[in-house]
């Protein structure tokens, strides 16, 4: 059923779990995994033009050593990887990833319990609502003591 599954990842130490959780469906079900990297472009919109290319450029660099970090455990499990790096707005370009590749799930993070992002919408939220295929949700966000 899941042979093919997209872990978006955006290099941070909670992703940590969220990889955990992909390897172990992807090493039970001989799965295919694509990883993703999204440079969010909709922070630009408040910088000055010349500064773009620099930002850019960082958040290109974060996104390969994110995937690169990502794909070697994977591959390490004996499992066949493919990255890609994709820049817009990350649930817009996950969701057409996952339909451009055919996935057929999706395992991600979620801050959970988080009101302030909850308030303003989370990409993991908008993904679970429009992706046409299941989503897998990872609370990497703050639990109660």
């Amino acid at each position: 059923m899941f042979d093919r599954i997209l872990l978006p990842t955006d290099g941070s130490e909670s992703m940590d779990q969220v990889v955990e959780t992909a390897l172990d469906v992807a090493t039970t079900r001989d799965a295919r995994v694509d990883l993703l990297y999204v440079v969010d472009d909709r922070a630009f919109l408040t910088l000055d033009e010349e500064r773009i290319e620099g930002v850019v450029d960082d958040l290109e660099s974060k996104g390969q050593t994110a995937l690169s970090e990502a794909a070697t455990r994977f591959e390490d499990a004996g499992l066949d990887v493919e990255t890609a790096m994709r820049r817009g707005n990350p649930a817009d370009e996950i969701l057409a990833h996952a339909a451009d590749v055919g996935d057929d799930l999706i395992v991600m993070g979620s801050h959970g319990a988080d009101y302030e992002r909850n308030l303003l919408g989370s990409v993991s939220q908008k993904v679970v609502t429009m992706a046409s295929v299941p989503v897998l949700t990872v609370n990497v966000g703050s639990r109660p003591e």
